[in-house]
């Protein structure tokens, strides 16, 4: 691989590779010695509350800032001292929108282009205007977009250098449902269109669930989890079954389960895993069921089981996103 600091034997496969990564703060770890690797054209997200250390994994593997102890490599290249090399080969999108309101689309892209070094950019440009469905607003001044617009800019902002690696950083902070699952469409077609890696930082469950190939859990700087949202949540276990039963329907029939709930002709059974639907099926009169329904448990039953609290419990007040508009600043 022309130019590449090699650091395992398949990197052309590996487009994040994190060993044993560590950054303090005094007494304090944000990052407590993780490691990882990140598969090439997957999103890969890393979830977990506002403070433990999502942020500050991005600002490490971003070069934006120095790790206390460890190494990692962004696109083959290290970020210890191949800084440069790595961010020519990544593209960044944050929670807050980092556009120049008083500039128009085009005049943004220009922007992007000369802070990365780009020369001869405005073919790529005009062709993810057209992608994005934006070209009859490029020289309309970005402050007069809509949300969903200026999120649309910055993707194609982030796309511009043709990156390996699309950092997202609780991109859907703020933004209103529609919007939202706008995004949620866009960072799927981007991935599948471009065949770019996005590694997606969040604390929203539906969101890693819904977007993400595999899954870190983060908590207080560790990662406690790793794998496939469908992985992680059989892992967790927390099974149910829902059945609708006619009037008549022996409950004792039941005695060898869980039974959650029985309210009236509903009833909610816990199992161990979804294979025990079946037991459940054998024990009872089926003449007397309406309907059955396999609950399947979320990740925020992963995330309880792993540390005892909900993500939003676990949340502090504490926020490290105040780098967001240095990231242009260091991108040359």
């Amino acid at each position: 691989m022309r130019g590449y600091t090699v650091y395992s034997n398949n990197m052309d496969e590996i487009t994040v590779d994190v060993r044993s990564l560590s950054k303090q703060y005094g007494n304090f770890k944000a990052v407590d010695d993780i490691s990882f690797k990140v598969k090439k054209g997957e999103i890969f997200g890393l979830l977990g509350p506002n403070g433990a250390g999502k942020t500050t994994t991005i600002k490490l593997l971003t070069t934006l800032s120095a790790p206390t102890s460890g190494e990692a490599f962004v696109a083959g290249y290290s970020i210890l001292n191949k800084q440069k090399e790595v961010k020519r080969n990544i593209g960044w999108v944050s929670a807050e929108i980092i556009l120049d309101d008083d500039l128009n689309a085009w005049e943004n892209l220009g922007l992007q282009a000369a802070l990365q070094g780009i020369t001869k950019w405005e073919e790529s440009a005009d062709a993810l205007l057209k992608y994005f469905q934006l070209s009859e607003f490029k020289y309309k001044n970005v402050g007069k977009f809509s949300t969903g617009m200026r999120k649309k800019l910055e993707i194609a902002m982030a796309l511009l250098n043709s990156p390996q690696v699309i950092f997202m950083d609780e991109p859907t902070i703020g933004l209103d449902v529609s919007t939202r699952k706008m995004l949620w469409d866009l960072i799927l077609l981007i991935k599948n269109e471009y065949k770019v890696t996005v590694f997606l930082t969040t604390h929203y469950m539906e969101e890693a669930d819904q977007l993400c190939d595999r899954i870190a859990i983060i908590s207080h700087g560790k990662i406690i989890a790793l794998g496939s949202p469908t992985e992680l949540k059989e892992k967790a276990g927390g099974y149910a079954v829902s059945i609708e039963v006619k009037d008549g329907f022996d409950v004792s029939s039941l005695k060898n389960f869980h039974v959650l709930e029985n309210n009236q002709n509903k009833i909610l059974i816990e199992i161990n895993s979804k294979d025990n639907m079946l037991d459940v099926l054998k024990a009872i009169n089926l003449e007397k069921l309406n309907s059955i329904n396999l609950i399947t448990p979320g990740l925020d039953s992963v995330f309880l089981k792993l540390t005892g609290s909900t993500i939003k419990e676990s949340e502090d007040a504490i926020d490290y996103r105040k780098f967001y508009s240095m990231v242009r600043r260091n991108s040359q």
